[in-house]
C-alpha cells in the first residue's frame, strides 16, 4: 500500500523516535542499519522529512536526527502525506483515473472501506506511541 521510500520514511522515524525519549540523535548509518534500508536512499527521505518539519537534525561530528518537543506528536499520516502525499487516501484500489462514487471500479466499496481505516489508524497513530514496544523488543522495524 505504501511506496517503499513511505515505508523506509516510517520505520526510520519510528527508530528515531525511539532514541529520541533517551534524548539521543542518531547518524544515518545507524538508522539504516537498525531498519535495513540502502542508506543513499534512506538519507534523500529524512533530509525530505527534515525539510518539511517532520523530524530535526543537526550536522556534525555530534549530529543526527532527532525528534524535538513538537514532532513527539507527529502522527504516522504525517509521515505518510509528506512522503507519498493523499493518493492512497483518494485514489482507485485499482488505479483507475475515472473511478468515483457513481462510476465505480469492480473494488471501490471495499477499497474505501480498508482505505478509511488505514487513514484512521494513520490518523490516530503517534510515532511515540509505538516507541514502547520497539524498546521492549515486542515488535521490530527489520527482517
Amino acid at each position: 500500500m505504501f511506496s517503499k521510500a513511505c515505508e523506509y520514511g516510517i520505520r526510520a522515524t519510528i527508530y528515531i523516535a525511539s532514541k529520541s525519549r533517551n534524548g539521543e540523535r542518531v547518524g544515518i548509518k545507524d538508522i539504516c542499519n537498525e531498519i535495513g534500508a540502502p542508506e543513499h536512499f534512506t538519507a534523500k527521505i529524512l533530509q525530505n522529512l527534515s525539510r518539511m518539519k517532520v523530524i530535526s537534525s543537526v550536522k556534525g561530528p555530534h549530529g543526527g536526527f532527532y525528534l524535538d518537543e513538537r514532532a513527539k506528536k507527529i502522527k504516522l499520516i504525517d509521515v505518510v502525506r509528506a512522503i507519498d502525499g493523499d493518493k492512497l487516501f483518494t485514489g482507485c484500489g485499482l488505479g483507475i483515473k475515472e473511478c468515483s462514487e457513481t462510476k465505480p471500479c469492480p473494488i471501490h466499496n471495499e477499497f474505501k472501506a480498508i482505505r478509511n481505516t488505514l487513514q484512521d489508524m494513520l490518523e490516530k497513530t503517534s510515532l511515540t506511541d509505538l516507541t514502547e514496544d520497539l524498546e521492549k523488543g515486542l515488535v521490530f522495524l527489520k527482517r
